[in-house]
C-alpha cells in the first residue's frame, strides 16, 4: 500500500509517517525499525519491551520462559540501536493498563537517545492509557503536528547522521 502511494504520486518517498496507540504503537515502532517505508513515527501508550509482559500479550500464548528469544526479537527496545529515523513517543503519566505502564515509554526513549536516535518523549500528566482531557487532546494534536512539520513537513531539516557512541 505504501509503495502504491509513492508510485502513483499520491505521496512522496521519505514523506510518509506511521503512528499507532497501544499495540499499534508497538507495531509502528517495529515498522520504523525494520522497514524503510516510513520517515518518522508517532506512537502513543505503547509497550516496547515485551519481556516485561512475561505471561503473553495480544494473542501470544507462550510465556517469556517458553519463548524468551521471541519476546526479545519482537521488542523494539532491544533494537533501539537500529533506529535511524525520528520517533515521537507520547504516554499518559498515569497509564492504568498493566500491559503498557508509562515506564515502557520512558525506558524506550532513554535507550533511543542513548544510542543517538532522534526522539522526543511527551508524558501527559493525569492521563491514563487513553487520553480524555480536552487540553490534553489539543496538546497531543499540537505535538503531533509540530513533530510532523519538523520531520517530514515544510520545516523538515535533513537529520544528522546517527553517530556511534564513544
Amino acid at each position: 500500500a505504501v509503495n502504491y502511494l509513492t508510485r502513483s504520486g499520491i505521496s512522496q518517498p521519505g514523506k510518509i509517517a506511521i503512528g499507532g496507540q497501544s499495540y499499534g504503537a508497538f507495531s509502528a515502532a517495529n515498522l520504523l525499525i525494520h522497514t524503510d517505508l516510513f520517515a518518522t513515527a508517532v506512537v502513543l501508550s505503547g509497550a516496547y519491551n515485551r519481556t516485561l509482559t512475561p505471561f503473553g500479550f495480544q494473542r501470544e500464548q507462550r510465556s517469556f520462559w517458553d519463548a524468551s528469544e521471541f519476546y526479545m526479537s519482537v521488542s523494539p527496545f532491544f533494537q533501539a540501536n537500529e533506529l535511524t529515523r525520528p520517533i515521537l513517543i507520547m504516554h499518559g503519566a498515569d497509564d492504568e493498563n498493566t500491559g503498557t505502564p508509562t515506564f515502557q515509554s520512558t525506558r524506550f526513549f532513554h535507550a533511543l537517545v542513548g544510542e543517538g536516535a532522534t526522539a522526543r518523549l511527551v508524558l501527559q500528566p493525569y492521563e491514563g492509557h487513553h487520553f480524555r482531557g480536552t487540553d490534553t487532546l489539543l496538546d497531543t494534536v499540537a505535538e503531533m503536528l509540530e513533530w510532523l512539520d519538523k520531520t517530514i513537513g515544510p520545516k523538515a531539516q535533513p537529520l544528522p547522521a546517527k553517530t556511534d557512541r564513544p
